[in-house]
């Protein structure tokens, strides 16, 4: 199956492979040694390094842990750094708050 994408995905894929490549051979690991902790093929991690837009993201956060950097998946998208939603939603906020009024008792 073949994805198109925008050529800024595609550019944005191939980086994270090359990325994903550097760190393998870093840590001094052959493709077949990173597909044995992962779990998969070594075509799979051919696929992962090369950007391929197929490739399933869990093999991305099998590749993240094997590297000990699994947690850097949650940093992602993380919302309290989200600077363009915080501003969106910041533009939203009343700019008065008045306060609730009190239920008082009604005289008989």
């Amino acid at each position: 199956m073949v994805l198109t994408l925008n050529l800024t995905v595609d550019r944005a894929l191939k980086a994270l492979g090359q990325n994903i490549e550097l760190a393998r051979r870093r840590r001094g690991l052959s493709q077949a040694d990173l597909a044995a902790r992962m779990g998969v093929s070594v075509s799979t991690v051919r696929r992962l390094e090369d950007g391929n837009p197929g490739t399933a993201l869990v093999y991305l956060a099998s590749a993240l842990q094997v590297f000990g950097d699994l947690e850097k998946l949650s940093l992602l998208m993380d919302t309290q750094t989200d600077s363009v939603g915080l501003a969106l939603m910041d533009a939203e906020l009343p700019s008065r708050i008045h306060s609730k009024r009190r239920d008082t008792p009604k005289a008989f």
